[in-house]
């Protein structure tokens, strides 16, 4: 969110980026300490916003509830009492009468309160109320002026604290408030009773009461929301000029017959998705879609229909993968699926030779090869493209914005598809991909069996590991995989290395075990997972870098160690790599919860398979911040929305700003200049 300054009549948006130095009292070292919490400009102060709210209002103790946090008013009856113990630390305790009512108030490792402690002076003190001991445990004393009042409270540091942070904010506020522009046009906020902008500053910063701020809070969450929607409303419509390069003109009995000829029937859901992107692809608009599919969903049928589309048009196709071991599998993939077409596939990887590579360029560019399938090694300088018309982009939360768009640049008017099995809920697909189109296969192919899922506690592992034994001994593999590559004196949980030489010691000589972890090489990995496809390895002990893996049909059995560490979305990512076969699968949580929370979320993995409900439960119940174990890549950082708590109101201001880019000359009506000009201002809108 941003503050736009006004004077003299004119929008001053230079402003917008002046250094937080031009404040009194601001020098170098405060101001690299106030850099270091993100607070650059006068914009990034006035919109650092308190993480809570302290009520200082006088209360009696009596009514409180045990722990709440509370201030009172009292008389000191004795004097304090200071006490040492340790290095640098002390407790300070004194006896406050309130109402007729003796209380012990203590504060810990703050001597220097001793001086403001006078016996038979009133005191006010805000402190953790403790029922059972009648004590109250102070964490600072007031004086009369401020008590009366809600207390703001900033994520602070050593460097920063709590007053420094407030009396910036106040004196920031102080001299800029009367030049604070509103940005949401005035119908918007009329309609939803959104206060101005330079109010809601004032009330999250200094609220009269938790109405106030909330009322405040309620329209900075709007804001944000409708000014990133705006946004990606601006980019999606860049995305869909007319341009008559983009369009393919495939051959449909081309299409037609390649699915008749698959020697299995494509699921409805999957028909409609290749449809859309069928339709796209026929547009004279640049294609920019995001398929999603659950694990097993048949994903790659439906992108090489998308590619023999292409092809059939006399255009080029490339396929993208974040692994070379998994590059290598689409090209066998694509190999057997195309076979008898006129299809010439080329890899091209990092482990591509320079001699194989030398012979490959050219018939690339001359357009001899059809389809490129590769890592990274696509976009690279010397691959050039006769007429690149689609670039499918396989796990593509594993890239970067810039990798993708690098590859989509080596054509002309590339269409783009990016896949993802990670199940990402509607609630986020506004936030994550607002500027692409989604479709979703939300049906798995008929005759895949569920995988069986059951959670156990640690105190039942042994009984898991002979379920393992017994699989083993049908001809079964396994994968073992635990949240930790080493021993960690911080966090109790199992750990790969340690796991691993236990396997060993149980399963060798009669069945060879293999380690896979995210700090060997890219080579070590891809020759770990080769062993463990070919059968050399029977147990493969990993962490979760084989949560984007290649397919290893004789793999059915997954024993999951300290599974509540994990995401929903991530445990069903990851026991996705069973079940490739016609064996049944298994997976085997192993987690010892420790709360509620924790319990339901092992009960909901255990007992669904869908990824998609798995996905908006873990949102339900951990929130947005981590739904696949690490933060989304490409996940908007708002400061004060929540796209999962606040989801009605990201769907209103999403709304609104599809309207507003809607109308046509929407930048030039008098309502939203003050919003052009911002979203000009920062770079959104490029004026020709």
């Amino acid at each position: 969110m941003v503050v736009i300054f006004e004077g003299k009549g004119t929008v001053d948006l230079a402003g917008l980026n002046d250094s937080v130095a031009v404040l009194k009292g601001v020098g170098t070292k405060r101001q690299v300490a106030l850099n270091k919490l993100g607070i650059n400009t006068i914009n990034d102060l006035l919109t650092y916003f308190p993480r809570r709210y302290d009520d200082l209002s006088i209360k009696d103790p009596s009514s409180a509830v045990d722990g709440q946090k509370v201030t009172v008013k009292g008389l000191v009856i004795a004097p304090p009492m200071l006490t040492y113990f340790g290095r640098k630390r002390s407790r300070l305790v004194f006896r406050l009468r309130i109402n007729d009512q003796i209380y012990t108030v203590s504060f810990f490792n703050q001597p220097w309160l001793k001086r403001e402690i006078q016996p038979n002076s009133e005191l006010i003190v805000f402190g953790t109320y403790n029922r059972a001991r009648n004590q109250i445990q102070g964490m600072k004393i007031l004086n009369a002026q401020t008590s009366n009042a809600f207390d703001s409270i900033y994520p602070a540091n050593k460097e920063v604290k709590q007053a420094t942070i407030k009396s910036l904010v106040k004196l920031a506020y102080e001299t800029y408030h009367d030049q604070i522009v509103d940005i949401i046009p005035a119908s918007l906020r009329a309609k939803y009773r959104l206060e101005s902008f330079s109010d809601t500053i004032r009330n999250i910063h200094f609220p009269e009461s938790p109405k106030a701020a909330q009322r405040a809070f309620r329209t900075a969450k709007f804001m944000e929301f409708f000014l990133f929607a705006m946004k990606v409303q601006i980019l999606k419509a860049a995305h869909r000029k007319q341009d008559p390069q983009a369009e393919i003109n495939y051959q449909e009995s081309v299409v037609t017959k390649f699915q008749e000829n698959l020697p299995f029937k494509l699921t409805a859901a999957q028909q409609k998705v290749i449809q859309e992107i069928l339709a796209d692809l026929s547009r004279p608009i640049q294609m920019n879609r995001l398929l999603q599919g659950d694990v097993g969903s048949g994903k790659t049928v439906v992108a090489a229909t998308a590619i023999l589309a292409t092809i059939s048009a006399n255009k080029q196709a490339a396929i993208m993968a974040p692994t070379e071991i998994l590059a290598e599998q689409h090209a066998n993939n694509f190999a057997k699926m195309f076979a008898g077409l006129p299809v010439n596939i080329a890899l091209l990887t990092g482990d591509t030779s320079a001699a194989a590579r030398k012979a490959m360029l050219p018939s690339i560019q001359t357009g001899e090869v059809d389809l490129v399938v590769g890592t990274h090694a696509l976009f690279q300088a010397d691959v050039q493209y006769a007429d690149l018309g689609l670039a499918v982009i396989d796990e593509q939360h594993r890239f970067g914005v810039n990798q993708r768009q690098a590859l989509r640049q080596k054509g002309t008017s590339t269409n783009m598809l990016a896949m993802t099995a990670t199940p990402i809920p509607r609630t986020l697909a506004i936030t994550m991909y607002g500027d692409m189109d989604v479709s979703v296969i939300n049906q798995l192919p008929s005759g895949r069996k569920p995988i069986k899922t059951t959670w156990i506690t640690a105190s039942k592992t042994n009984a898991a590991v002979r379920f393992v034994k017994k699989q083993l001994d049908s001809g079964n593999q396994v994968y073992v995989v635990t949240p930790l590559i080493e021993e960690s004196e911080a966090v109790d949980m199992k750990n790969a290395v340690a796991i691993f030489e236990r396997f060993k010691a149980i399963f060798e000589p009669q069945y060879q075990v293999g380690l896979l972890h995210g700090q060997m090489s890219n080579q070590e990995k891809d020759a770990t997972m080769l062993q463990f496809k070919n059968n050399q390895f029977q147990v493969l002990v990993a962490t979760t870098v084989i949560e984007v893996g290649v397919d290893v049909a004789n793999a059915n059995t997954m024993l999951i160690f300290d599974a509540d560490h994990f995401g929903l979305a991530q445990l069903h990512q990851l026991r996705g790599r069973v079940g490739r076969g016609a064996t049944q699968a298994y997976c085997i949580l192993i987690a010892d919860p420790t709360n509620e929370i924790g319990k339901e979320r092992m009960k909901a993995v255990a007992s669904s398979t869908n990824g998609f409900f798995l996905s908006q439960k873990d949102l339900e119940l951990r929130g947005q911040g981590d739904i696949t174990g690490q933060k989304q890549s490409g996940m908007p950082d708002f400061k004060v929305a929540d796209p999962v708590g606040d989801l009605n109101i990201l769907t209103v201001a999403n709304q609104e700003a599809q309207r507003i880019t809607a109308e046509k000359h929407w930048k030039t009506k008098p309502e939203n200049v003050q919003l052009a000009k911002y979203l000009q201002f920062s770079q959104t809108i490029n004026y020709d």
